[in-house]
């Protein structure tokens, strides 16, 4: 199974288009020690020839120019693409508007939760992926779905299962609890297998905490990409970027007693990998103290274009 980082940043990118804090100011310089990215996705493959992309960025057209596995196939016909299917884990915007731009009349699938699905059929400029060619299919959570698009079997499955989030920005109706009003299926985790193997990894980009369920059931696995949003839960607010904190909008810190870090250290997670990391987190400067730390507990910070093979 190949796995492809298309974009490692969090919703906005790095640097962010009108960000002209620390990190978003050095990338744009050329400061050594800074990559830039796009925003959150990952493409994976059973064979290497058929593709499934794990949300749909705002960044996907260049995601998929930078990637030759996603271009058209030179022998095949005038307009065609290896992209079969598409997952989404929730309805941030950062998640699922590359899906407008996968129009065309191009066959692929789409995969989500009730609740993310229904965001989708609720705004009909998403029918420009128009359901007859497109279809939007529903999977029940907790349950391995095997996963196909353009009339070909993918050879994986996606076991999809709630995680501690919250509902997208521009869903919230106001102060309606911690959590905004979210219910099981606003945030999915993903277990994506490779039915011919066996093997698999787990895909979390949005989390606000590793709560017992969401501990138990990554326990020992061989692969993890997880939420890297913030370093710690105030960053954006002590760097004057935004009035909220991670936990505002749903998202666990890296550091901390209850940060993913500590959190997964009893957890015997083989290897772990960052994604969905905002431009004010420290660990994009490489050469910063909080990378260090993470890289010396054991974890990985993922960038754009990083191939992983299970």
């Amino acid at each position: 199974m190949i796995i492809k980082v298309l974009g490692s940043a969090a919703g906005g990118g790095f640097p962010q288009w009108n960000c002209n804090g620390l990190h978003s100011a050095n990338v744009r310089a050329g400061i050594a020690g800074y990559k830039a990215r796009l925003q959150s996705s990952l493409a994976v493959s059973a064979d290497g020839a058929s593709w499934v992309l794990l949300n749909a960025s705002p960044d996907i057209r260049q995601q998929i120019n930078e990637t030759p596995e996603l271009h058209p196939v030179k022998s095949g016909a005038q307009r065609n693409s290896p992209i079969k299917a598409v997952v989404v884990t929730n309805a941030d915007v950062d998640h699922i508007t590359g899906l407008i731009s996968l129009r065309e009349g191009q066959p692929f699938s789409i995969y989500g939760s009730d609740r993310v699905l229904a965001t989708l059929n609720a705004n009909s400029i998403f029918n420009v992926c128009a359901p007859d060619v497109v279809p939007r299919i529903v999977f029940e959570l907790d349950k391995p779905t095997r996963l196909d698009g353009a009339g070909v079997d993918l050879g994986l499955t996606v076991e999809a299962f709630a995680v501690p989030g919250k509902v997208a920005l521009f869903l919230e109706k106001g102060d309606a609890g911690s959590n905004f009003g979210s219910r099981d299926g606003d945030t999915i985790g993903l277990k994506i297998t490779d039915a011919k193997t066996g093997k698999a990894f787990f895909y979390i980009p949005g989390c606000a905490e590793i709560d017992t369920p969401l501990a138990d059931r990554i326990r020992d696995a061989e692969l993890i990409f997880l939420d890297g949003t913030l370093f710690t839960d105030d960053e954006m607010v002590s760097q004057g970027l935004s009035s909220k904190t991670g936990k505002r909008m749903g998202h666990i810190s890296v550091s901390g007693p209850n940060g993913s870090v500590e959190t997964l250290r009893p957890l015997n997670v083989k290897r772990r990998i960052y994604v969905h990391i905002n431009n004010s987190n420290p660990i994009l400067d490489e050469n910063s103290e909080a990378r260090k730390f993470v890289e010396a507990a054991g974890w990985e910070v993922g960038f754009d274009g990083m191939e992983v093979r299970v």
